[in-house]
């Protein structure tokens, strides 16, 4: 019997063990991961960028997490030597309606109370050569981390401490019972007086698994990225973004400094046809009929046909991809997009087709599920792993 099960060697479940035997350093913990390290998918398959919180409502669980992981994040990367840098980020608007966006981004990183700085055209020029604009708002506080070190650095601190990490352990049934929650997976079965779970892209499932109502669905979106070619590694001395589309559910692409000293270019946002399918055949046949049979999905296929079919276009045709980076950065060719991994995002979608943009935790007595942690969960995890361990009982 142990004291706490946590599922999920992402970063935020990592964090989560971590948290639980600093609080009580007795208790008996163990995490299951049904693949065969850490950071295998969300954590590891990111933009490596730490989040300032410049997008997220005040007052939400996403603007209150990613300010207080900021600093978190950086100060366990130093303290275990993991590559690390706050180099900033420029957010540049290249016509009339983004500087009107620009503004309210300003008004919205001053209720965060996030330190931003409003940069004219010739500013921005001076502080980045090759980067084009009508002006710029600069963030200080976003930093860049090698997330999957940040990850292996974790396990290893809860490894000392006598954690278990059952590693290959799919889970395939979840039962609470009135003292007790049993998790069986592939290869064994735990007993814990409390579970965490921190499944990721398979969150619905999990929570479904354990008898927590669900009304929502997680819908897979492929995140695709270039690398730039070696001669543009100093392109830019900040991260570049754009200024995002309110009507957009997503970012848009930008230009990622990564700590190892090479830049991306990315990411887009495609509908996945498989939760953990990386390659662009990749097609699931469960995902697909569990999408299918959610009426969320269907709506939001309908709101958002025209900026999908872009997305698409965009994915498929490498010039369409570097006429978005063009915008800001013109000096950039079709033969300096270099392939780069694909990451995922696990995005939950409600009932109605709405894509929920905060962070979701649901509870039983003796289960607590993340269920929607997607960017800036990375950048969240200690915060959000304390969080966690304040609603489970001490033992």
């Amino acid at each position: 019997m142990f004291d706490y099960v946590v599922i999920g060697a992402g970063i935020v479940g990592l964090a989560t063990a971590r948290r639980l035997l600093e609080r009580s350093p007795n208790c008996s913990v163990a995490i299951v991961e049904k693949e065969n390290t850490v950071a295998t998918h969300q954590t590891g398959k990111n933009s490596g960028v730490i989040h300032a919180g410049v997008y997220y409502a005040p007052g939400s669980m996403k603007a209150e997490f990613c300010r207080a992981g900021v600093q978190a994040t950086i100060d366990y990367a130093r303290a275990h030597n993991v590559l690390v840098e706050q180099c900033g980020k420029m957010l540049v608007a290249t016509s009339a309606v983004e500087v009107e966006r620009m503004a309210q981004l300003h008004e919205r990183c001053q209720s965060n109370n996030l330190p931003v700085e409003k940069l004219s055209a010739s500013v921005l020029t001076e502080r980045e050569p090759n980067i084009v604009g009508k002006g710029a708002l600069f963030v200080p506080a976003t930093g860049i981390v090698d997330y999957v070190a940040l990850s292996h650095a974790m396990a290893a601190e809860i490894l000392e401490k006598s954690c278990e990490i059952y590693f290959g352990s799919a889970v395939r049934r979840i039962s609470e019972r009135s003292t007790e929650v049993v998790v069986e997976t592939s290869d064994r079965t735990l007993h814990a007086k409390y579970l965490v779970v921190c499944g990721g892209l398979q969150a619905d499932r999990l929570a479904r698994m354990a008898g927590i109502e669900v009304d929502f669905a997680i819908i897979p979106f492929r995140g695709e990225y270039y690398r730039l070619a070696p001669e543009h590694d100093k392109i830019i001395n900040h991260l570049i973004y754009p200024i995002p589309d309110p009507d957009l559910p997503f970012l848009g692409v930008h230009l990622t400094k990564m700590v190892e000293g090479y830049v991306t270019v990315g990411p887009n946002a495609v509908l996945g046809l498989a939760r953990e399918g990386y390659m662009k055949s990749a097609i699931n046949l469960r995902d697909l009929i569990d999408m299918a049979k959610f009426p969320g999905f269907w709506r939001v296929l309908q709101d958002n046909w025209s900026s999908g079919t872009v997305e698409m276009l965009n994915s498929l045709s490498k010039k369409r991809y570097l006429k978005l980076c063009r915008r800001y950065a013109p000096s950039l060719k079709v033969n300096d997009l270099r392939p780069h991994p694909t990451g995922i995002r696990a995005q939950a979608v409600m009932h109605n087709g709405t894509l929920l943009h905060d962070f979701l935790i649901k509870r039983s007595s003796r289960t607590i599920h993340v269920c929607n942690a997607p960017s800036p969960a990375a950048t969240s995890a200690i915060p959000i792993a304390e969080y966690l361990v304040k609603g489970v009982p001490e033992v």
